[in-house]
């Protein structure tokens, strides 16, 4: 797969770029005709930073964020998104020493969304940022702001690396590459995949952490 990616750039940034390999994949929720990889991204720590530069300058100065809720692995540029936020000003209303709390949800047993007692201070009565890597349906993302709600978290907005979807419950999805940026993009239910229906193979099942090869 590594033979066949391709490099795109962001509109905003020469400095922040995904690859993304064209073929026939599954995600949990639809067939893509893309993996997109965001491995970089996400662990190296200069194109972190780079692109959390980008993810902040789309945001209002005035904007309050307390928290960064991070999925998909996007640990380390959630930890340069707040330093960014911090740079800007930023306003954090209730944290104690004035900074920005990062934190990541885990799954439960029935792979339900939880936060610990422990992680509690960082969710509830926060404003908190929802975090992503790649979304294509919304799903995620939905299920995401029901946890941190529930836990008493205040949306304050909601960003995604890579998305198809402009907005999701109400709130507007803040991306620094969306489908048009990938030439062709294009994701499928199961039972409308051409793929499927051509009896081409799934070559991989991809989510935000990367792919496993299907034999």
């Amino acid at each position: 797969m590594e033979s066949r990616m391709t490099k795109f750039y962001a509109k905003d940034s020469s400095k922040v770029a995904l690859h993304a390999t064209p073929g026939h994949f599954a995600t949990s929720h639809s067939h893509i005709n893309y993996y997109i990889d965001m491995t970089s991204l996400k662990i190296r720590a200069r194109e972190a930073k780079d692109v959390a530069a980008v993810i902040a300058s789309r945001f209002h100065y005035a904007s309050i964020i307390d928290t960064i809720v991070c999925m998909d692995g996007t640990e380390v540029v959630g930890a340069y998104l707040a330093e960014e936020f911090e740079k800007r000003s930023f306003l954090t209303t209730t944290n104690l020493h004035e900074t920005i709390y990062v934190v990541s949800p885990e799954f439960n047993s029935n792979n339900q969304m939880i936060f610990r007692d422990n992680n509690m201070l960082a969710i509830n009565g926060k404003h908190v940022l929802l975090l992503l890597a790649t979304t294509t349906t919304g799903v995620t993302i939905r299920r995401s702001l029901e946890c941190i709600q529930y836990y008493g978290g205040i949306i304050e907005g909601v960003s995604s690396i890579f998305s198809t979807v402009e907005e999701v419950e109400g709130y507007k999805v803040e991306s620094v590459f969306t489908e048009e940026d990938l030439p062709g993009y294009a994701a499928y239910s199961q039972k409308d995949c051409p793929f499927c229906k051509k009896g081409h193979k799934l070559e991989a099942m991809v989510n935000g952490f990367g792919y496993s090869k299907l034999s």
